[in-house]
């Protein structure tokens, strides 16, 4: 019988949908059943043998619905695998390498909640167009002026399909 493993995810942009559903692609096969949800959409999550949740980062940290989630699902996420992975833009910096410490700090919220298996970070993507705030928009059209970030979509999916196929590994044991 296949394992069934839950890949959930908060995004704000669509740009953490796109890691979510690449997390779930390269675990699908015939020793894994995937299901890739948004949180807003999980009710139970009693059934999965393991889950992986991931969220875009705000303010440098998990979106609230993220951190929700994890709160809410605490002492079940503790009795089986539980792997996190965030996506944000400041890893695609410039110097967005100099920050990778500071950034897996983001994570730490949700390390407190639940032991993990695994974890990752991710770059991201900026679309001004996306960005619900007008303020928060404005801010980031100056940020892409000054040269602090570049629109675009600055995800690795080799560096995605890497960490996936690390976790296939581990949850087909």
């Amino acid at each position: 019988m296949a394992k069934k493993v839950l890949v959930t995810y908060a995004s704000q942009t669509g740009f953490t949908q796109g890691v979510a559903e690449m997390i779930g692609k390269t675990l699908s096969n015939e020793n894994l059943k995937v299901d890739v949800i948004p949180m807003k959409d999980v009710d139970d999550i009693s059934s999965y043998e393991a889950v992986i949740a991931g969220s875009g980062i705000q303010a440098g940290a998990w979106l609230p619905e993220a951190m929700q989630f994890v709160r809410s699902n605490r002492q079940v996420l503790s009795k089986k695998p539980f792997a996190a992975f965030l996506v944000c833009m400041t890893l695609a910096m410039k110097n967005g390498n100099n920050y990778h410490s500071h950034v897996q700090n983001w994570l730490l919220p949700v390390k407190s909640l639940v032991p993990t298996v695994s974890s990752e970070i991710f770059a991201g993507g900026l679309d001004l167009k996306k960005i619900p705030s007008v303020v928060d928009r404005f801010k980031f059209w100056l940020s892409t002026l000054f040269g602090v970030w570049k629109e675009g979509d600055h995800r690795d999916w080799g560096a995605i399909r890497l960490w996936a196929g690390e976790l296939k590994q581990m949850l087909a044991k």
